[in-house]
């Protein structure tokens, strides 16, 4: 079945400690590509992240967005830079000094350099992230089912699409079929025509047989019937490939780069109105085929 690479999942695991929420939000690229934000304390998860969204995603633009409630009491420490504050309260004195003043009162001295950056801090400690990592996992793989469900169901609204647009070149490709030997003959005849007009201005005795030879290897090479063989091949491979399980996107993007070039070359060498108009139709839902592709996995 194939898989879109657009969707969205949500997953959510609550605890009397901890609520964690993931959200993943996944558009076309050629590539696999996962841009995760988090909290900064979940950093050191990031690996593990990544490696588990790519065992369900493995193409596309991946935005991952985690949020995390604690409510667990958080332990903060209080430091003083003392070797800091006594530097402030020398540069205080040395401008006291310099100016004829005092420093002011010691509680006055005191409160202003605690204000200074850098001389108090609040340092708070984190919980391991590796202790973490079991409820953040299962956030994140209910955020990713819910992602594949939607990629599913659209996948399969453009399989659908997919087998119809696929029906639609093969009577194209019929109709051709059936309009080639005409192309041929005719192709012969005027050829057959314009050279005894030519030879006999020329009065130059006609040589029937070698006429006719040379007349065949000249309309051989209007001839498109191994193109259009191909051609079959390639729907036949694009109708077996979109009920596959595994992602096929860069696939089918190939198949489909050679059934538009197999086309242009039977419109060359047709050199035919009726073929020209089919080819318009072909390349038309060609695009239109090329368009779907770019968003299967």
């Amino acid at each position: 079945m194939l898989k879109s690479m657009t969707g969205f999942g949500r997953g959510e695991y609550w605890d009397n400690d901890h609520r964690m929420i993931v959200e993943i939000k996944a558009v076309n690229h050629r590539y696999n590509e996962i841009v995760i934000r988090m909290p900064k304390n979940l950093n050191a998860l990031e690996d593990k992240i990544r490696r588990q969204i790519s065992k369900s995603l493995v193409r596309g633009r991946i935005d991952v967005f985690i949020n995390m409630e604690e409510y667990v009491k958080k332990n903060r420490v209080v430091r003083v830079d003392k070797e800091l504050a006594i530097a402030y309260h020398n540069a205080l004195k040395e401008l006291a000094d310099l100016f004829g003043g005092d420093t002011g009162s010691q509680y006055e001295n005191i409160y202003q350099i605690a204000r200074y950056p850098e001389v108090i801090q609040v340092e708070e400690f984190m919980e391991d992230a590796a202790a973490l990592w079991p409820k953040l996992s299962q956030a994140i793989d209910v955020a990713t089912e819910n992602l594949m469900l939607m990629r599913s169901t659209e996948g399969a609204n453009i399989q659908k699409d997919l087998l119809v647009r696929i029906d639609t070149l093969s009577s194209h490709i019929l109709a051709i079929e059936e309009r080639a030997p005409q192309i041929v003959s005719e192709y012969r005849e005027k050829m057959l025509g314009r050279m005894r007009e030519v030879l006999a201005s020329l009065h130059v005795e006609l040589d029937e047989s070698r006429l006719l030879q040379e007349t065949a290897i000249v309309a051989d090479r209007i001839n498109f019937t191994e193109e259009l063989v191909r051609l079959q091949s390639h729907l036949a491979q694009i109708k077996t490939a979109v009920y596959a399980e595994a992602a096929v996107g860069r696939k089918l993007d190939f198949i489909v780069q050679e059934i538009n070039r197999e086309t242009n070359t039977i419109a060359s060498k047709a050199n035919d109105f009726y073929v020209a108009n089919i080819v318009v139709e072909l390349k038309s839902e060609i695009e239109k085929i090329r368009e779907q592709i770019q968003n299967i996995e």
